[in-house]
């Protein structure tokens, strides 16, 4: 977590920017991102030198000795105008080639630019990321969701950041385990990814295992029973990515290698596009254990630009219905996911709706339906939303239904901290103890539908629809007794008035 002198260091960061005259904070964050890179370039590279002065034994290198101004360490200490010239025409093409542990960032770095026009900004930029705690792999990550923290507008393609408390849940919800491979089809700044890696950290360190901070009291997960062979799949093998937003790709680079990730495997690419099954024919089909997601949900798509295999299921141009399809063609047997859609995925009339509820029904195992309050992505949007818990393959026989109505944060725009974190406790609790058998009653937060009951609905998913609602009947006195009531009151004001009347003479 940021607090304190860290979070005032990046405020200030962030001001420079705005006072610089750089306002959109995507340009912000992806400026600092470029800059932050450079950095831990040269961090990366100093500890490999180290390395190799003890070991004796050669290393592949990130600066070649005619690139050794280009490092963090020598551009730092040059003067404003000499440092805005080396940065934008040397640093920054040098993006494109650099290869950290294989990953070569060039797909991410192709259309890097750097904004900063001021050199005075650029220097006043360097100082403050130098002096940021970048070595401190859980320090990096925080400060890093902090700075993602302050984006507050939608894409325009409906895309948006999905609160770090959500996306927990929905990690949670899934368990996700070491030996497993997670993907998400429209990454963003790769939220899901970078949490499932925390969890993971999280369940799989022992209470020895946990160091905690004598000033702060925050605690650091080490990961001490997770295997060699885990950790080293954590860092190259687990995570995939694909996003078509060249911004939210280098973001999602970044996030993933700042949070332990070596070689971060995000690629720029549309998943619903013709192109996708060509370009990663590993990705498209049968490929993941775990798929976490919360797609664009405004979108119309013409059919010859999206891919056939995904249009034979469900004959739609909306986005938010093709990504459940491409989702299930990405999991493998049994894989599982969790996805956000807007409500009106679980109750559209169209063919189509109803053509992806009886997939999800039918043909998978649809485990779940967790209805959000309106407000959760606020300030981006007020869309209604919910949960999809399903499996690719197996059967569906009943349908865990939550309603939450709360989700520890206030639902209006500013989005505050509330004194407890709402239903999302309550979630997670009866989801790991769910009962088919013992949840029937329809009146509770949580219960579950039997496949029949939805099948005679024509598969509506909506929570409302199948949760009973108790009126209480409210009493009220007569109306003349009420009026009675009035008049007494009446009364009793104007004597009051004249006894004050009275005392002011």
């Amino acid at each position: 977590m940021v607090t304190g002198d860290l979070r005032s260091r990046i405020d200030k960061l962030w001001s420079e920017f705005w006072t610089g005259g750089i306002a959109n904070p995507l340009t912000v964050i992806e400026q600092i991102t470029f800059l932050m890179f450079a950095r831990l370039l040269d961090m990366r590279e100093t500890q490999n030198e180290r390395k190799a002065q003890l070991s004796g034994k050669a290393f592949p290198r990130l600066f070649k000795d005619e690139d050794q101004d280009l490092r963090w360490a020598h551009f730092k200490n040059l003067g404003a105008d000499e440092m805005l010239p080396l940065v934008r025409d040397r640093v920054f093409p040098h993006f494109k080639t650099t290869a950290v542990d294989g990953a070569t960032f060039g797909e991410y770095m192709k259309d890097a630019q750097l904004m900063i026009q001021k050199p005075s900004l650029l220097v006043s930029a360097v100082e403050m990321i130098d002096a940021l705690p970048l070595g401190n792999d859980d320090t990096k990550g925080d400060l890093y969701e902090y700075l993602l923290s302050k984006l507050t507008t939608a894409g325009i393609n409906g895309q948006f950041r999905t609160p770090r408390h959500i996306i927990r849940l929905m990690v949670e919800l899934l368990d996700p385990q070491p030996n497993e491979t997670v993907g998400d089809p429209s990454c963003g700044t790769a939220g899901f990814l970078v949490s499932t890696a925390e969890y993971l950290y999280q369940t799989h360190t022992s209470a020895a295992g946990v160091l905690v901070d004598e000033v702060t009291g925050e605690k650091t997960y080490t990961g001490d029973l997770l295997s060699e062979d885990a950790k080293a799949h954590m860092r190259k093998g687990m995570f995939h990515g694909f996003d078509f937003d060249a911004t939210m790709l280098r973001i999602a680079a970044m996030n993933l290698l700042l949070h332990g990730v070596d070689a971060p495997d995000i690629h720029y690419q549309d998943t619903l596009a013709n192109s996708f099954p060509d370009r990663f024919p590993t990705f498209s089909n049968n490929s993941l254990d775990v798929i976490l997601a919360n797609p664009p949900f405004k979108g119309s798509l013409d059919y010859d630009d999206v891919h056939p295999s995904l249009l034979s299921h469900v004959k739609t141009k909306k986005t938010e219905l093709l990504f459940v399809v491409l989702i299930l063609r990405m999991l493998k047997l049994g894989g599982r996911s969790a996805t956000i859609v807007p409500d009106g995925v679980l109750f559209g009339s169209s063919k189509a709706h109803q053509e992806l509820r009886k997939m999800l029904v039918e043909d998978n195992q649809l485990e779940g339906v967790i209805s959000l309050p309106s407000g959760v992505f606020k300030p981006y949007a007020g869309v209604s939303t919910a949960i999809l818990i399903f499996s690719k393959g197996g059967r569906t026989d009943n349908v865990f239904f939550y309603d939450v109505e709360a989700d520890g944060f206030t639902l209006d725009d500013k989005r505050e901290k509330q004194k407890d974190d709402g239903d999302l406790p309550d979630v997670l609790t009866r989801w790991k103890n769910r009962d088919a058998a013992k949840h029937t009653d329809r009146t509770a937060k949580a219960f579950f539908v039997p496949a029949e009951d939805i099948r005679t609905n024509k598969y509506d998913l909506s929570l409302s629809r199948y949760k009973e609602v108790i009126y209480e009947e409210e009493t009220y006195d007569p109306p003349k007794e009420i009026l009675t009531q009035m008049k007494a009151l009446h009364d009793d004001i104007a004597k009051d008035m004249a006894e004050l009347e009275e005392m002011l003479g």
